[in-house]
C-alpha cells in the first residue's frame, strides 16, 4: 500500500507541469470609458440678489432724455416642470440718481421738473430652459416714488394744478439668466414701466392743457443666489 501512495504522488508530480501548460491564459479586455454623467440643473426654489443698470424716459415724458443710473434687490420664487418651462414670481426695487433733472422747457420759458427716485415692480415671470439657461418674460404691478413735479418761469415758482400724476401702474419685460457656478446665477434684463399721463389742468398758458407719459425704460444685469436648488440638482446618466 505504501509503494502504490508512492508511485501514485510521483506520477501526479509528473503530471502537473504538463496540465499547467495546456492552460490558456485569460484574454486582456480594456475597461470601459468613464462617461462623467450629464448636469441636470433646477431652477425650483428661492433667490435674492441684486442689480445695476440705467432708467431712459420715453419720448413723451417729463423725465427728459437724460440717462440715469439705477441699483437695487429682488427676491422671489421659481417652479421647473415639464420639463424644461419655468414659472416665478418676483419683487424687485430700484433706486435711481439724479432724481431731479433738467426737465423739459416749453417754448414759453416755462420750466417742469419732476423727481422720482424709486422704483419698483411685483411680477409673475415665465420662461424656458436649456442646461444652465433661462430665457424668461415678465409683467405685472409697478410703483414709484411720488414723482413730485415743480414749474417755474424765468427762474421763479409758478403756480399749476394737474391730474393723473400716478405712483401705481404696471411693467413687462423680460431677459436671459444663466447658472454659472452652483447656487449661483447672472441675468440681463430689460424692463418696461407705464405710470399713465399727467396732463396739466392750469398754470402758465404755455403748459396749460398739455399731457406727459409717466414711463421708464430700464436695462438691468444683476446675480442672484439661489437657496438649496439652485444648482445642479442631480446627475443623469
Amino acid at each position: 500500500m505504501k509503494k502504490f501512495l508512492l508511485g501514485a504522488a510521483a506520477l501526479a508530480a509528473m503530471a502537473a507541469p504538463a496540465f499547467a501548460a495546456d492552460i490558456q491564459p485569460r484574454p486582456y479586455t480594456k475597461a470601459p470609458a468613464y462617461t462623467a454623467p450629464a448636469l441636470v440643473y433646477n431652477w425650483t426654489g428661492f433667490y435674492i440678489g441684486g442689480h445695476v443698470g440705467g432708467a431712459f424716459a420715453g419720448n413723451d415724458s417729463l423725465q427728459g432724455s437724460d440717462a440715469r443710473f439705477l441699483g437695487g434687490v429682488q427676491g422671489g420664487f421659481d417652479y421647473q416642470f415639464a420639463p424644461n418651462w419655468v414659472v416665478g414670481a418676483e419683487a424687485q426695487y430700484s433706486w435711481l440718481n439724479g432724481g431731479s433733472n433738467n426737465g423739459v422747457l416749453f417754448p414759453g420759458g416755462t420750466l417742469v421738473t419732476s423727481n422720482t427716485d424709486q422704483l419698483g415692480s411685483v411680477t409673475g415671470r415665465v420662461g424656458y430652459t436649456w442646461g444652465p439657461a433661462l430665457l424668461y418674460a415678465k409683467g405685472g404691478y409697478a410703483w414709484r416714488d411720488g414723482n413730485n413735479l415743480g414749474v417755474t418761469v424765468g427762474g421763479l415758482p409758478a403756480g399749476f394744478t394737474n391730474n393723473g400724476n400716478r405712483n401705481d401702474g404696471y411693467t413687462v419685460g423680460g431677459g436671459l439668466e444663466y447658472m454659472f457656478a452652483p447656487n449661483w446665477s447672472a441675468k440681463a434684463e430689460y424692463q418696461y414701466y407705464d405710470f399713465g399721463k399727467t396732463t396739466f389742468t392750469a398754470g402758465p398758458a404755455d403748459i396749460t392743457g398739455q399731457s406727459f407719459r409717466n414711463d421708464e425704460h430700464t436695462v438691468k444685469v444683476g446675480v442672484n443666489y439661489r437657496f438649496g436648488w439652485g444648482g445642479p440638482a442631480a446627475s443623469k446618466y
